[in-house]
């Protein structure tokens, strides 16, 4: 019996003061799942929740703050015995309202409107305290441990391939393009051991501060009315902004197939509009934009077969990919300084 079909959706919905009509599965993996629930009510999401209970209550604790402070998320549906979630046997599911509307694009169109958002985000959770019964996800000044267990993990699969008498292609490819990556991601872990992170990070501490860490355009939807409202806060942390302007500025970046200067200074600046941040606090981004996090991710999903379902020659393109990409950068660091708002 396949493992979406054990699921106890019946006994999950029957804590809820609903009818439903229908159950339409969307995505499942196993420890996390999504289905639309069609009610007299309207349509409704069910999630069920990789997390702890504790980490769940954190998640809802950030998502009831971000509400009350202007960010639009769809609204939790509150159980039959006024909490926002429901356990089963260990197993956390929640229930939501159903956004109508598209994703958004990068294109010219949507991408200010992405950022800004993003922007407002960041400014929302301002005075976030998690409750004392949760258990928190913290970035907060780990970035320098963290990145330096991520670039020498990979060093070791790089010496690893040096060893071997003849390197696939893959081993080959790696030989040529880690060291290069390497010494990069050492100048940005020696940049950020600066005051400026420090100083970014007891600020942050002080006022506190929440990243969605996946503020994507997938994760977005445009109503038709024009507002944006915010969806999957699953994986969010305790952290600085850079870490969500980084992993959007390598989104579109992705997209828009190189790094692009003119585009990079725009972003910047939507994102000042909202929230501004001080031209230290740029320096950090920028710091953070210099560590190879797509070719080392691009190195990871292959070394630790993070998908199965991939061929050595699929793996192989992500890498190459990836390099190419990260390599682009140049010009955006050699110019950063200018790009930074005023």
């Amino acid at each position: 019996m396949p493992l979406v079909s054990r699921e106890p959706l019946d006994e999950v919905l029957s804590n809820y003061d609903i009818k439903v009509s229908g159950i339409r599965n969307e995505t499942y993996k196993d420890k996390k799942g999504v289905w639309w629930i069609k009610t007299s009510s309207g349509m409704k999401v069910l999630k069920k929740i990789s997390n702890s209970e504790s980490t769940l209550k954190f998640i809802l604790s950030a998502v009831s703050h971000l509400t009350q402070n202007g960010v639009l998320m769809p609204a939790v549906n509150k159980a039959k015995d006024g909490r926002d979630f429901v356990n089963i046997n260990d197993t956390c599911y929640v229930l939501l309202d159903a956004i109508e509307g598209k994703n958004p694009t990068y294109g010219s169109q949507h991408l200010a409107i992405i950022v800004r958002e993003m922007a407002r985000f960041h400014k929302a959770s301002a005075g976030f305290r998690p409750p004392p019964d949760s258990k928190p996800k913290c970035h907060l000044g780990t970035w320098i441990d963290d990145y330096q267990q991520q670039i020498e993990d990979m060093n070791s699969f790089y010496k690893k391939e040096l060893e071997k008498k003849a390197a696939d292609p893959i081993g080959k490819t790696v030989i040529e393009e880690f060291p290069y990556f390497y010494s990069r991601a050492w100048k940005a872990i020696e940049g950020l051991r600066c005051e400026e992170y420090a100083a970014w990070v007891n600020k942050a501490k002080s006022t506190g501060c929440l990243c969605h860490q996946d503020f994507a355009a997938g994760n977005l939807v445009l109503t038709a009315s024009g507002k944006l409202y915010v969806l999957d806060t699953d994986s969010i942390t305790i952290d600085i902004p850079a870490r969500d302007i980084r992993k959007l500025l390598n989104k579109v970046m992705k997209k828009n197939g190189k790094w692009d200067v003119e585009l990079t200074k725009k972003i910047f600046g939507y994102y000042q509009s909202e929230n501004p941040l001080t031209r230290d606090e740029w320096k950090v981004v920028g710091l953070d934009i210099l560590f190879p996090h797509l070719f080392i991710g691009a190195m990871n999903k292959y070394y630790y077969q993070r998908d199965k379902e991939w061929s050595k020659e699929k793996y192989l393109e992500r890498i190459k990919e990836m390099s190419a990409l990260e390599k682009t950068i140049t010009p955006v660091m050699d110019r950063f300084d200018s790009l930074i708002p005023a």
